[in-house]
């Protein structure tokens, strides 16, 4: 439940709205003046702010201020005096979400606070996958209009409400992160802690106490208590990401977590509870890995109740343009230069890619052409590619249709991407290109016209 923060100097009001909320189900905490407000604030996950204007070291206003500055979406409502209604407004346009006039009616109130709260939830939900607010509130960007874009993004909404846990699949650089913590940023945990944990970046031997926590004593070096990431994303959500390297003996203790909510401390002798939600993610075939012994087959079960399936970059095509636009401009703006265009013949470039890294590996290659670039538009010139392997050309070969269909949409694929690659050396002189592949002039232009190559 969300707690209500009450900034009252007058303890009789402070206690009875502390009672009223309480009996409405709202845990609340109080404050006695300005300056104690905005440390709890500070040091406390505040679902709503209730603030008298007037307040001895700090008034109503700084305390709005410093509550929007800690968390922009973090409603305040403003409590005022007869005769400073003006002053109310005036903190309605610094971002007050609304103000009561002493004396005033408690049911009233209420009705604002779940206002308030409310209001606030569907301006978090309606966040996702605009690109505006990322930067105000932390929330991901998700970039794309595609169809199976579209329909992850539905999935991360519709599941983000309950507590259950999911398992996002797909290869690496392809935004497992990000649709993770968007499930965490949509959901009734959002004032919590989201922790990710990289299963495969941390030593075995290391993880169960960076997961669980250690007692003092418990190995050479423990020589302090340490708590483990569940206990300090409690009420919150843990990602586990690249869960397919986890070792077995870890893995039957993450088991008890999921099915019982409790952990236990190496070196410890009782068990803990937490409340934290799971999502985990691979880029292993972890069915196969299941088949193969090497990854729990209750585990799996536990995790994979909502399974989402991130598509590769490859199969999203007609997100590219967006994301190098995205790219772009961010990186323009990273590296304080003007903001620039890119060609039809080098997005041509770009669309043509396989992206074995995917997303991930598309934002280094726009980093790397916005520093190459000296001019107003970034050209083929420069962008770097790493040359295609052919293993990756064939993987989007169509898997059905004849022998002879498949060995012409090769042939497509490859003589497509040698031209391209020639074009870009020799910046776009189809002259150099037809002497660098062998072939005829004439026998180029054809090719570069039945293949659709800009």
């Amino acid at each position: 439940m969300e707690t209500i923060l009450i900034v009252e100097d007058k303890e009789s009001m402070a206690q009875m709205l502390k009672e009223t909320l309480e009996a409405a189900g709202y845990p609340s905490i109080a404050a006695k003046d300005g300056m104690e407000g905005i440390r709890q604030i500070k040091d406390n996950k505040i679902a709503l702010v209730l603030t008298d204007l007037k307040l001895p070291r700090k008034n109503g206003m700084d305390v709005l201020r410093a509550a929007k500055e800690e968390d922009p979406m973090l409603p305040v409502i403003m409590m005022t005096a007869y005769g400073s209604v003006d002053v109310a407004v005036k903190a309605i346009k610094e971002g007050a979400f609304d103000f009561v006039t002493k004396p005033f009616d408690t049911d009233h109130l209420l009705h604002l606070i779940r206002r308030a709260l409310e209001n606030q939830r569907l301006m978090t939900e309606n966040l996702l996958l605009k690109e505006e607010f990322s930067s105000v509130i932390g929330m991901p960007t998700i970039i794309g209009k595609s169809a199976k874009i579209q329909e992850v993004a539905r999935k991360v909404q519709r599941v983000a409400q309950a507590k259950t846990t999911v398992l996002l699949l797909g290869e690496s650089g392809t935004g497992k992160e990000l649709f993770a913590r968007a499930i965490h940023c949509l959901s009734p945990r959002k004032n919590y802690s989201f922790v990710p944990i990289n299963c495969a970046a941390i030593p075995k031997e290391l993880l169960e106490s960076e997961l669980f926590g250690h007692e003092k004593g418990s190995f050479t070096g423990a020589e302090t208590k340490k708590l483990g990431k569940f206990e300090l994303a409690d009420k919150g959500a843990v990602f586990l990401d690249e869960i397919g390297e986890m070792d077995l003996s870890l893995q039957a203790k993450i088991m008890r977590v999921v099915q019982e909510g409790e952990i236990e401390r190496v070196g410890g002798l009782k068990a803990i509870p937490v409340d934290v939600r799971v999502i985990a993610a691979t880029n292993k075939d972890i069915e196969r890995a299941v088949s193969e012994g090497l990854f729990r087959e209750d585990l799996y079960y536990r995790l994979s109740v909502f399974p989402i399936t991130v598509p590769p970059l490859r199969e999203r095509v007609e997100d590219i343009p967006f994301l190098v636009d995205f790219f772009v401009k961010k990186f323009c703006a990273e590296m304080k230069t003007s903001l620039k265009d890119i060609s039809k013949e080098a997005l041509d470039t770009l669309t043509g890619y396989p992206w074995k890294g995917n997303v991930r590996e598309l934002e280094n290659t726009i980093e790397r052409s916005v520093i190459l670039c000296d001019g107003d538009t970034i050209l083929p010139e420069h962008i770097s590619l790493n040359p295609v392997p052919v293993k990756s050309a064939l993987g989007a070969l169509p898997m059905d249709g004849s022998l002879e269909d498949a060995a012409k949409e090769a042939l497509r694929l490859a003589e497509t991407q040698r031209i391209k690659k020639a074009l870009q050396e020799t910046k776009g002189n189809k002259s150099r290109a037809s002497e660098i592949l062998r072939v005829s002039y004439k026998t180029l232009l054809t090719k570069i016209k039945d293949y659709g190559i800009e």
